[in-house]
């Protein structure tokens, strides 16, 4: 015998007076005791159903290689996979966005397509992905509302399940399901009339009713497993008909099961109707942009949710929080969709919007406006609104901020941000100036922009030398084995010399025209990226080369560059006494060849120019040179071609 009809049959027999007050007392306490061991199994029941349930769809999410889901089984899974891999729908709106952004590819879901080729749009109606269902939202039991508190506005209805907890006078703890009647059935009480009850006035309505039966008792209820309702969804919804929502479902959550608006669907005019009228229309960007739920409503059995078709659209693109397609009400203006996208980023340019408009008599119109001023425009259906990003656009170069990395002898190096048109006296004064020790002459000041140039024209002649050896060396002809293996071995130096010089890479350093006296560097504006360097003032001259004992030594005032070369012994045997330079400080080189003297008495080209601090004498090796027995050796072959030539002629002339 079910509770109800245990329940329904105790209360016929009150009636009748077939029991003592007392004997009904323990009729009624044995009767709970059944009820509550009833329901200790049916609980039982349901969480080994729950169980169950869940090893099911863990199993289903394994390979089904052994066959041991049942075909129900698979057909469930199956429609979940399906649902689930539903790929998302463009609609013709958005890949004409996508299309004047130079992003169309396919987005259409084509019979046949791939998944992986199902690209969806980057610009997507505005509410679309929110609405589509995740993977444990179609694993849900839509009856299920476990977790969720019972709003007091609730209306119980046939299905219900209420927990009544009666103490004082009488003791009672009862779980009752409202009957197809509408009621729930108390023993010694009788039916209960609860369907179309506020579950905020259910305790109200049992103290009335059971009040007529005991005094000195308190009651309260509460509700159990709720009942689940058949609602319908009509209109432009991705997923139309009829879906089974729990009792505490509301309009939203409806809108969420069944996929929310197609892609011509309205996302600002949803109604929900019962009984034929018209109970409320929601607005989903209400929800969406402001929080605003007011419109929505707890649903009921049968109620139809009707989504009407898309109103006017646009797109807005570009430096704002939120890029997408609204739709817009009749009412609204371009500032109403530049907040629907949450205003404009942090880099914008808040100064003007473009938009592109469809003209169908002549190419797609392109209208600026200005802001605020144009702020009120009505925007039309189908319209794109362009929004700029200043860091994105090319400023010219004297209007930009400086960063300069500035090093050695100033009291505060480090790496600072000028403002446009700064110099280098600027930079220098923003580190804090230049200590006692600095060597403004031998300042090293590097740019990018100049790498960059010094790169790119070093790998051009680097590839022209190469081009040059490759020629030369297929163009040579050997007389003798010598000079064959002579050749090979020139080769073989020329790649080697080639691959390293590939290693050599330009610093962008630009030589600075200052005097050796200098006490301020020149007034040359800055670019980003540059770096200055600063070193203390050095006390000594190297000479490094082909000399007979390279090194660095100490710089004496009024010391010549051939003084530098004395101390290191002069030249040697095997150098190049044509090719001697002089690397400065300042990145500036002075040379033998630039003298029309030339070299006379090992360096009297460099006798009246004077040594600096920091310099760096350079005396390069003789690389064709030729010994006198090598030059004894070609002649003898000469001679002895030449004699055998004569000798021919002669016996010709016989």
């Amino acid at each position: 015998m079910t509770a109800c009809a245990r329940a329904w049959a105790l209360s016929t027999v009150l009636a009748l007076g077939f029991l003592a007050p007392s004997h009904a007392q323990s009729y009624l306490e044995s009767e709970s005791s059944q009820t509550r061991g009833t329901q200790q199994r049916e609980s039982t029941n349901e969480q080994d159903d729950t169980r169950s349930t869940t090893r099911l769809r863990q199993n289903s999410n394994r390979q089904d290689e052994r066959g041991n889901l049942t075909d129900k089984e698979r057909l469930n899974e199956d429609s979940l996979l399906r649902r689930r891999k539903t790929p998302y729908v463009a609609s013709e709106f958005e890949r004409y966005v996508q299309k004047a952004l130079g992003q169309d590819k396919k987005v259409e879901s084509r019979e046949g397509l791939a998944e992986e080729e199902l690209v969806p749009p980057t610009i997507k109606r505005f509410g679309a992905e929110l609405l589509l269902p995740t993977v444990e939202d179609l694993r849900k039991e839509p009856s299920s509302n476990a977790g969720t508190t019972v709003p007091p506005d609730y209306v119980l209805g046939v299905g219900d399940e209420v927990m009544v907890n009666v103490w004082g006078a009488v003791d009672a703890d009862l779980r009752l399901v409202v009957d197809r009647a509408g009621r729930i059935a108390i023993p010694r009480v009788g039916p209960i009339l609860v369907a179309g009850v506020r579950f905020a006035d259910l305790n109200n309505v049992l103290r009335q009713r059971i009040g007529t039966v005991f005094k000195n008792f308190q009651v309260t209820a509460s509700l159990g497993r709720l009942r689940a309702v058949r609602v319908y969804v009509t209109g432009f919804a991705q997923r139309p008909g009829a879906h089974t929502v729990s009792g505490l479902s509301t309009l939203v959550n409806a809108l969420i099961e069944a996929g929310g608006p197609s892609p011509s669907g309205s996302f600002r005019r949803i109604e929900l109707r019962r009984g034929g009228e018209l109970v409320t229309t929601l607005d989903f960007y209400k929800l969406l942009i402001k929080g605003d739920k007011t419109a929505d409503r707890v649903l009921q059995a049968e109620d139809v949710i009707y989504v009407g078709p898309s109103g006017p659209q646009v797109a807005i693109v570009g430096s704002v929080n939120k890029p997408a397609i609204f739709e817009m009400s009749p009412t609204e203006t371009l500032d109403d969709v530049l907040n629907m996208a949450g205003g404009f980023n942090a880099v914008a340019d808040t100064s003007r919007v473009a938009v592109q408009r469809i003209d169908f008599t002549q190419e797609d119109q392109v209208v600026e406006f200005h802001l605020p001023a144009q702020a009120s425009t009505r925007l039309k259906n189908g319209d794109i609104v362009r929004t700029f990003s200043l860091v994105s656009l090319a400023h010219p170069r004297d209007a930009r901020s400086k960063r300069v990395r500035v090093e050695g002898e100033v009291l505060r190096p480090g790496e600072y941000v000028l403002p446009a048109k700064s110099t280098l006296s600027d930079a220098i004064a923003m580190a804090g100036g230049v200590t006692p020790q600095a060597y403004i002459f031998g300042t090293e000041f590097t740019r990018e922009s100049v790498r960059l140039s010094q790169q790119e024209n070093y790998d051009r002649a680097l590839r022209d030398l190469e081009t040059e050896f490759t020629r030369s060396t297929s163009t040579q002809r050997a007389l003798s084995a010598d000079e064959a293996a002579a050749q090979t071995a020139r080769a073989s130096g020329a790649t080697r010399l080639i691959e390293r010089l590939r290693t050599v890479r330009p610093n962008g350093r630009i030589v600075l025209q200052l005097a050796p006296t200098a006490s301020a560097l020149p007034k040359l504006m800055v670019e980003d990226g540059d770096r200055i360097s600063i070193p203390a003032k050095p006390n000594t001259v190297a000479v490094f080369g082909s000399v007979f004992n390279g090194g660095s030594y100490l710089y004496t005032d009024g010391s010549s560059i051939e003084d530098a070369l004395r101390q290191a012994g002069g030249p040697t045997r095997g150098a190049d006494t044509n090719s001697v330079f002089v690397l400065r400080a300042n990145g500036s080189v002075v040379s033998t060849r630039q003298s029309n003297s030339g070299w006379l008495s090992m360096g009297q080209s460099f006798s009246g120019i004077a040594a600096l601090p920091g310099d760096t004498v350079f005396v390069p090796e003789e690389l064709n040179k030729t010994t006198f027995a090598q030059e004894a050796k070609e002649w003898t072959q000469i001679l002895y071609q030449f004699g055998l030539g004569v000798a021919a002629l002669k016996t010709l002339q016989k």
